[in-house]
C-alpha cells in the first residue's frame, strides 16, 4: 500500500472500494480458515499442558452485527464526528433502511431541523429557526428543482425507501454549491461498485388511516398501499473493468384524510380589520344600515381600518379605534383524497480500470394527488344593524369568538388536482491522474413540471338566514334559525362553475462542474481543492386569461335546466361520518326553530358530485366540458432565466499542533450571477390627436419585455476540528452565505402610467412611472455564520454535544422606488417604479442546540436533538403593519402605521425539540418519537407578503420491526399518532384562520432482503 507522508494515496484508496463476487468470497474464507486450522494444530502442538487448559479457558470472541435502530444511530453518531463541518446526517446500509416513512420525517429526526406539515406529512424544512427560502437542496451534490416557484424542496416528492443517505450542512465550505444561509441539505442514492455486494430488495407497505374509514371516498379505497424494489449488483469484466448497477422502483397510493375548518385568507383583500367602535355608525360593526363591514355609508368603500398615515397627526387616520378582523367567509371542509406516486432510481457505477470511476444517476418521480373537496361556507361580511354589532365577542387581538346576523349560506364544492413530475439526471467522471491528483467533472439536468386543475362550484340561499357562532376550544360552532343545512333544495340560488387551469410551471436547472484536488506531501497542509461551476436556471409560470391560470366561468340558465334538478340529479350523501370530532366540542351545527328549540343538530350538509354538477351547468350554456389552456405570451407569464458562474478554491489541514490533532479547511468561492426576465404586455400605440398632444390607445398585439439584473459575491469559509482528546471534539466554523430570492419574485411585469392632466407633446412628457410587479434585479440575501461546539463521544452508541451559533444577516424586503429604462417609439425613457427590494438592514440570530444519545445493556436506548434560537429580524405585513417607501433620493418614508405586530424570519421556530427512545434486543426493534417545534411563521407563495402563523405542534411517530429471519422482516409504523392537528392564525397570533385534521397515518408491511 502506497504512502506519502503517512497519508495514504486516492490510488490506495481506490483499490478497496471494490468487494469481491460472492464466490471469490467464499473461496477466500475457505482459503483463510484452512491456513488459520494448519496453523492452530501447528502451534497447539508445541504447548504445555498449562498452557492448553488457559487457552482452554479463555472466552471466545463475539462479533456483533449491529443492525436496526441502534445501527442507524450509530453512524448518525460517526457522520458526525468525522465530519470536518458542523453536519448532521442519516445513513444507511442498504436501500429502504432509512427510518422514516418519508424524507421529510427522516430529516425532522436531525437536531435544529423542523418540517411545514402539508396532508398530515411533513414537507418543507426548516434549518435552525431559518425558513425553507434560506435553505438549498441538493441530490448527490447537484441542485433539485420543485413545482413551487421558490427555492425549497416538497420532501413529499422523494421515497425514503430509494435513498442511501441524508444529511444537513450546518457549515460549508468553499468546495459547496452556493445558496444555503441556513444550510444544505444533502440527499444521496447508493453507489453500486461502493456497495460492493449484490442484493434483492422488495417491500410492500399497506397504508390504513383511522378518519378514512370514515369517509365514502370515491377516490380511494380504504386501504392504500406503498410498494418498492430495489436490485443493486456488480460485474466484473476482463481488463479489471467493473461495471455496477442499482435501480429501484416504487409505486403509492394511499390517501390523505383531512377535515377542515376554514376563514377567508389575508392573501387578497377578502380578510379585513372592520371596526369595532359603537360611537361610529358610518362603517365598521356598528353601521346604521345593512351592508358590508369594510364598507362606509358615506365614503369609500373596501376601507376597514385605515392604516394610512394620516399627515396632520404623523398617526394612522383610524389610530386607537377598536376593530375586529372578518373575513368575507368561514367555512366547513370534507375532503376525500388519493395520493399517487411512481418513482424510479437508476445507479450506473463504471471503473474501466484503476484510473477512471464513471457514475451515472437518474431519478424520476411522477405524484398526482387529488382531492374532491365539499364545503359549507357562511358568509359573514355583512353587518345586521342592531344584531351583530352588539353580539360581538372579542379577544385581545381582535379575533372573533361570538358572531351573528342574517347572511348568506353556500353549498360549495371544488374538484382538485395536482401533477409534479420530476426529472433529475447526473453523469459524474472522476480521473485519477496521478497518485495525488483527481480531476473530476459533473454534468446535470433538474426539470420539475406542475400543473394544477380544479373545478370550482357553488350553490346558495336565495334569501339570508339568521345564524350565530361562538368559538369552541378549538373551532366555531354554528346555531341557524329556521334552516336545513342537510336540505339540498335550500341551495338553488346562483348556481355557479368555474373550470380552472392554473399555477402551470416549468422549472429546470442545467449545470456543469469542474473539480481538482491535489494531494500534499506537507506535514500541515493535506490537500488543496479548486473548481469551477456553470449552471442555467429557467423557471416558466404561464398566464392566462385568470392572472396566473386560465379560467372558464358558466352560470346555470335555468330557462333551459332548473337548479333543483341539477342539485337533485347530482346530490351525494354527506361523504363522512364523526366529521371533525376530535377536535370539536360535540356538534357543529345545530338547528333551532324560531323560539329557539333545538330541531336538529350534527356534523353533515347537503353535498354533491362535483364533476356532474359542473357539467350540468356547462351544458345549461350549450358549452363544452373542458378545462381552458394556458398561454406564453400572455401579461400573467414569468420567465426567468438565472445564469451563474462559480469558481473556488480551498486547501485542507491534518496536523498536529500543541499535542493535538487538528483538521479542517479553508478556502474562498466566488459567485457571479446574471438574470434576464421576460415579461409581456398589452400591446399600444403612441397616437397624435390634432392638437399635437399624446396618448396610449392599447391594440390587439402583445409585447414582449426583458428585464434583468446580476450581482457578484465572495464567499470565504474556514473549518476547524480540534481532536481534544480520544473522545473529546471541540469544533468552529466561519462561512459567508447567501440565499436568492425566489425565481417568482424575478418576473418582469410592467405597464406605463401616464398623466391625463396635462396635453403631453414628447414620450417623456407621456409616460411618468412604470407599474409591475417582479424584481428580476432583486439582490441575495447574505449572512455571516459563526459556530462553535464542543462533543464528547463515549462509545459509539453515545454523544453529548453542545454547540452555539451566531447569524448576521441582511434580509427582509422593503418598497423602493428605482428607475428603470424602457424604449419607446425608438425614444429611451428611464422611468420610476416602486418595487420591493432586498434591504441592507443587519438582523442578528442567536442559538443553541444540543445533541444527546445513550444506550443502556438491556437494549433501550435515547436519542434527543434541541434547538433555541432568538432573533430580532421583523417580517411586516404588506397589509396591516408598518410599511415604508425609499424615493429616487434615498428618502424613506412611513406609508402606514399597522396594528399587526412583524412575525420574524419566515419558518423560525423559537424551539424545536426532536427525542425518541428506542428498544433492540435481538431481532425485535422499537421505537417512539417524538417532535415539536413553537409557532412560526408561513407565508403564502401566492402572496407572501402577508402573514400567517402556524401554532406550535407536537407529532408522535412510532415503528417496531421484527426479523423472522436472514431474509424476511416485518414492520409497522405510525406518523401523527394521536391525531395532532394544524392550526393556522392570520396577521396575528389569537386571530383564528383555519384548522386541519389529518388523523393518524398506520403502516404496516413486510420486506424480502437477498
Amino acid at each position: 500500500m502506497s504512502l506519502i507522508s503517512g497519508k495514504y494515496t486516492r490510488s490506495s484508496i481506490q483499490e478497496g472500494r471494490f468487494t469481491l463476487s460472492p464466490v471469490a468470497k467464499w473461496v477466500k474464507v475457505a482459503v483463510f480458515a484452512s491456513v488459520a486450522s494448519s496453523l492452530s494444530f501447528a502451534t497447539s502442538a508445541q504447548e504445555t499442558q498449562s498452557q492448553d487448559e488457559n487457552n482452554a479457558e479463555q472466552d471466545t470472541t463475539e462479533i456483533i452485527d449491529v443492525v436496526g435502530t441502534r445501527k442507524t444511530i450509530q453512524d448518525q453518531i460517526a457522520i458526525k464526528r468525522e465530519a470536518t463541518t458542523v453536519v448532521d446526517g442519516l445513513s444507511a446500509e442498504d436501500i429502504g433502511d432509512l427510518p422514516a416513512l418519508s424524507i421529510g420525517e427522516a430529516l425532522e429526526s436531525i437536531t435544529g431541523a423542523a418540517s411545514h406539515r402539508e396532508n398530515g406529512g411533513a414537507t418543507e424544512i426548516t434549518i435552525r429557526g431559518l425558513g425553507p427560502f434560506l435553505s438549498a437542496t441538493h441530490i448527490n451534490g447537484r441542485e433539485a428543482t420543485n413545482g413551487s416557484g421558490d427555492r425549497s424542496v416538497n420532501f413529499s416528492q422523494f421515497p425514503s425507501e430509494l435513498m442511501k443517505k441524508v444529511a444537513i450542512y450546518k457549515t460549508q465550505d468553499a468546495s459547496m454549491i452556493e445558496g444555503g444561509v441556513a444550510g444544505l441539505i444533502t440527499l444521496e442514492t447508493l453507489k453500486p461498485l461502493d456497495y460492493g455486494k449484490q442484493r434483492f430488495q422488495s417491500e410492500i407497505k399497506l397504508n390504513y388511516n383511522p378518519d378514512q374509514k370514515n369517509v365514502e371516498n370515491s377516490l380511494q379505497g380504504d386501504l392504500g398501499y406503498r410498494g418498492t424494489i430495489s436490485y443493486v449488483d456488480q460485474f466484473e469484466f476482463d481488463g479489471g473493468q467493473e461495471l455496477g448497477i442499482s435501480f429501484g422502483l416504487q409505486r403509492q397510493d394511499i390517501s390523505q384524510p383531512e377535515a377542515e375548518v376554514r376563514s377567508s385568507s389575508p392573501t387578497g383583500s377578502s380578510l379585513w380589520a372592520c371596526l369595532n367602535d359603537p360611537t361610529n355608525t358610518n362603517t365598521g360593526f356598528f353601521r346604521g344600515s345593512d351592508g358590508d363591514c369594510e364598507d362606509q355609508l358615506v365614503g369609500g368603500n373596501n376601507q376597514g381600518y385605515e392604516t394610512e398615515i394620516d399627515p396632520a397627526t404623523g398617526r394612522a387616520v383610524d389610530a386607537g379605534t377598536p376593530y375586529a378582523w372578518t373575513g368575507s367567509s368561514r367555512s366547513f371542509r370534507q375532503n376525500e383524497t388519493s395520493d399517487e406516486r411512481d418513482a424510479l432510481f437508476l445507479g450506473l457505477q463504471f471503473r474501466p480500470s484503476d484510473a477512471w470511476d464513471i457514475n451515472f444517476d437518474a431519478q424520476i418521480s411522477d405524484r398526482t394527488q387529488a382531492e374532491a373537496r365539499h364545503d359549507l361556507l357562511f358568509l359573514q361580511k355583512r353587518v345586521t344593524p342592531g344584531i351583530t354589532g352588539e353580539s360581538l365577542v372579542t379577544n385581545d387581538v381582535g379575533g372573533i369568538l361570538q358572531w351573528a346576523g342574517f347572511e348568506r349560506i353556500e353549498s360549495a364544492g371544488e374538484q382538485y388536482s395536482r401533477e409534479e413530475n420530476y426529472r433529475g439526471y447526473g453523469l459524474n467522471i472522476e480521473h485519477f491522474a496521478t497518485d495525488r491528483l483527481t480531476v473530476s467533472a459533473d454534468f446535470a439536468y433538474s426539470q420539475t413540471k406542475r400543473e394544477e386543475l380544479q373545478i370550482s362550484n357553488r350553490g346558495r340561499t336565495g334569501f339570508r338566514p339568521y345564524f350565530s357562532w361562538r368559538m369552541g376550544e378549538n373551532i366555531p360552532h354554528y346555531t341557524i334559525t329556521d334552516f336545513d343545512v342537510n336540505d339540498i333544495s335550500n341551495f338553488t340560488s346562483d348556481l355557479r362553475t368555474r373550470l380552472d387551469r392554473e399555477n402551470v410551471r416549468d422549472s429546470e436547472i442545467v449545470s456543469t462542474r469542474i473539480d481538482a484536488e491535489y494531494l500534499l506531501e506537507g506535514d500541515t497542509f493535506s490537500s488543496v481543492q479548486a473548481g469551477v461551476r456553470f449552471s442555467e436556471l429557467t423557471y416558466v409560470q404561464f398566464g392566462g386569461t385568470n392572472g396566473n391560470g386560465s379560467r372558464n366561468q358558466f352560470t346555470l340558465d335555468e330557462g333551459v335546466t332548473s337548479a333543483i334538478d341539477v342539485l337533485q340529479g347530482c346530490q351525494i350523501a354527506f361523504p363522512e361520518t364523526n366529521f371533525l370530532s376530535s377536535v370539536s366540542d360535540g356538534d357543529i351545527l345545530t338547528q333551532v326553530d324560531s323560539d329557539g328549540q333545538v330541531v336538529s343538530s350534527g356534523s353533515s350538509w347537503a353535498t354533491y358530485d362535483n364533476v356532474c354538477f359542473s357539467q350540468a351547468v356547462v351544458a345549461s350554456q350549450g358549452a363544452e366540458f373542458g378545462y381552458p389552456e394556458v398561454e406564453y405570451e400572455n401579461a400573467g407569464t414569468v420567465d426567468v432565466t438565472e445564469e451563474t458562474t462559480a469558481a473556488y478554491a480551498m486547501v485542507s489541514f491534518d496536523t498536529e499542533m500543541f499535542d493535538k490533532f487538528i483538521r479542517g479547511n479553508v478556502g474562498v468561492r466566488v459567485v457571479n450571477t446574471e438574470v434576464t426576465s421576460i415579461g409581456f404586455r398589452q400591446g399600444f400605440d403612441v397616437v397624435t390627436d390634432e392638437l399635437g398632444a399624446l396618448s396610449l390607445v392599447t391594440n390587439d398585439s402583445i409585447e414582449r419585455i426583458v428585464g434583468g439584473g446580476d450581482y457578484t459575491e465572495v464567499l470565504p469559509s474556514f473549518n476547524l476540528v480540534v481532536d481534544y482528546s480520544d473522545d473529546i471534539l471541540l469544533r468552529a466554523g466561519i462561512y459567508r452565505g447567501m440565499s436568492r430570492v425566489d425565481p417568482s419574485d424575478l418576473g418582469f411585469s410592467r405597464t406605463f402610467q401616464t398623466d391625463d392632466e396635462v396635453a403631453p407633446v414628447s414620450i417623456s412628457d407621456l409616460l411618468v412611472g412604470v407599474n409591475g410587479s417582479g424584481n428580476p434585479d432583486t439582490q441575495p440575501l447574505m449572512s455571516w455564520n459563526y459556530d462553535v461546539a464542543f462533543e464528547w463521544y463515549p462509545n459509539e452508541d453515545s454523544i453529548v454535544a453542545f454547540g452555539l451559533y451566531y447569524k448576521q444577516f441582511n434580509g427582509g424586503f422593503q418598497q423602493r422606488t428605482v428607475l428603470e429604462n424602457f424604449n419607446v417609439e425608438g425614444v429611451d425613457v428611464s422611468l420610476p417604479i416602486t418595487n420591493s427590494v432586498t434591504t441592507d438592514e443587519e438582523s442578528d440570530l442567536l442559538g443553541l442546540e444540543v445533541s444527546l444519545a445513550y444506550r443502556w445493556d438491556n437494549g433501550i436506548g435515547v436519542k434527543v436533538g434541541y434547538n433555541f434560537a432568538d432573533t430580532d429580524f421583523e417580517f411586516e405585513d404588506s397589509n396591516y403593519g408598518d410599511t415604508f417607501v425609499t424615493d429616487l433620493d434615498g428618502v424613506t418614508t412611513q406609508l402606514t402605521e399597522g396594528i399587526v405586530p412583524p412575525g420574524a424570519v419566515p419558518g423560525f421556530s423559537e424551539h424545536v425539540f426532536s427525542g425518541q427512545v428506542y428498544y433492540q434486543v435481538g431481532d425485535f426493534d422499537t421505537a417512539l418519537i417524538y417532535k415539536y417545534r413553537s409557532e412560526y411563521l408561513q407565508p403564502y407563495t401566492s402572496n407572501g407578503t402577508r402573514l400567517r402563523f402556524v401554532n406550535d405542534v407536537g407529532v408522535w411517530e412510532a415503528r417496531a420491526s421484527y426479523k423472522i429471519n436472514k431474509n424476511i422482516r416485518v414492520k409497522v409504523s405510525a406518523i401523527n399518532l394521536f391525531s395532532e392537528p394544524r392550526s393556522d392564525d392570520f396577521y396575528v397570533l389569537g386571530n383564528f384562520g383555519q384548522l386541519s385534521d389529518y388523523g393518524p397515518r398506520l403502516f404496516a408491511g413486510v420486506s424480502f432482503k437477498y
